[in-house]
């Protein structure tokens, strides 16, 4: 027997870090609650919140109950976070605030998209209200780049910006094979090596796959060694005559030490005291300059170039069309499982058996994601700066068709 459900506002807020595909997930929301709870009038208005929890908390909130179907559609394909997005970390305190302003809403149905923080502010919430005989049911909605989060095969959002690495690679090995030197690009990933390790779909399948790059591959999960890097590089280049370097903005030394930190003195921190890594180009100019001053190679003067990708990989509007569909899909299966009377959750995405790639959604437990750190696992990586054919396998499925690129 399907369980009484509450009848009641509905929110739904953006959190983090955007993606080429956050608005597929918050659409899925929406139009899944107007064509089910809405229709069966048990959902009374659908709210949207501006900045996730700090537009809730200040009353910033936008009606989203008869928002156009079309212009929904659009901003579906949007990328960026349409809501705006918000990176705050709520603690008790303050989901105290988030709680007193669901209940003068009247609201009964709560879904957050977002990464680790937005399921650990679902989780506090969702906890608080149970405490208070609140009925609240609350929802996460995966979302991240990184690709970190638990429980999960994949998060929207890992697809659309592993595809950008793939594309934003080959077309610079292309750009390196012209003007041969040594070439370093900085990926975000503080923690997980997800999206650097993309980097190597760069690399094709063909007869020049071996030549192609990234020549080297560097992830958070294995220690950084600066003097052995230099030693990676002086091998590929003295084979190759150029290096093109992946290296994640989170790579660390055998003491967990930040490498951006013992090669530079001086460095900003963020709002929560971490050293800044994303969109500054602190990490490759020291790899650069650390080869200028160190290799040394016969002949002309070794050239050094060094790129950091910054905010460009995260919405790059070129997204995975397996992405596009999953996220949307995550959306809907929020809304499907809160129908069905479940209280709390998070959304996972896991991989069905079988050869043919297809996606599965289950329903997890918020404590099993909130505040959690998924790392590639050790079969992923082939020595200590490349991926394995597995973690290509696993991967290929999921950003959809390349381009196949030539050089005479």
């Amino acid at each position: 027997m399907a369980a009484k459900l509450s009848k009641g506002t509905a929110l739904i807020g953006q959190s983090g870090g955007p993606t080429a595909v956050i608005n597929q997930s918050l659409v899925g929301v929406v139009e899944e609650l107007r064509a089910g709870l809405v229709k069966r009038g048990i959902v009374k208005r659908v709210y949207g919140m501006r900045h996730g929890v700090n537009g809730l908390v200040k009353g910033d909130l936008v009606d989203l109950t008869r928002y156009p179907g079309g212009t929904l559609r659009r901003i579906a394909t949007t990328p960026s976070a349409a809501l705006g997005s918000s990176r705050d970390k709520p603690d008790p305190d303050y989901c105290a605030r988030i709680l007193d302003q669901c209940k003068d809403l009247g609201a009964r149905y709560f879904f957050y998209i977002g990464g680790n923080d937005s399921s650990d502010t679902c989780r506090i919430v969702s906890e608080l209200a149970a405490g208070a005989g609140y009925e609240l049911r609350c929802f996460h909605v995966p979302k991240t780049i990184d690709n970190d989060l638990m429980g999960s095969d994949h998060t929207p959002g890992y697809p659309s910006a592993a595809r950008f690495q793939a594309l934003a690679f080959m077309s610079d090995s292309m750009d390196n094979a012209s003007l041969p030197g040594v070439k370093i690009n900085v990926v975000m990933g503080r923690h997980a090596g997800f999206l650097t390790a993309a980097a190597a779909l760069a690399r094709g399948t063909g007869k020049d796959a071996a030549r192609n790059g990234p020549h080297l591959i560097y992830c958070p999960e294995i220690p950084f060694d600066s003097a052995r890097f230099l030693q990676d590089v002086e091998r590929v280049y003295s084979k190759l005559g150029r290096c093109q370097v992946a290296v994640s903005e989170g790579i660390q030394d055998a003491n967990h030490q930040p490498i951006v930190a013992t090669l530079l003195k001086f460095l900003e921190k963020d709002s929560h005291g971490n050293i800044q890594l994303s969109g500054v180009g602190a990490l490759g100019d020291a790899l650069a300059d650390h080869v200028k001053n160190n290799l040394k190679v016969s002949g002309s003067k070794l050239r050094v170039r060094a790129d950091t990708f910054g905010y460009l990989q995260r919405c790059w509007p070129d997204p995975s069309p397996i992405d596009s569909k999953e996220a949307r899909a995550a959306g809907k299966m929020a809304v499907k499982h809160a129908a069905r009377g479940e209280m709390s959750g998070s959304i996972a995405i896991t991989r069905a058996k079988g050869k043919v790639y297809r996606a599965e959604y289950q329903l997890i437990q918020l404590t099993d994601v909130a505040a959690k750190t998924r790392h590639m696992p050790e079969d992923f990586f082939e020595g200590h700066c490349d991926v394995s054919r597995k973690f290509l396998d696993y991967v290929r499925p999921l950003v959809g068709k390349l381009p196949v690129m030539e050089r005479i």
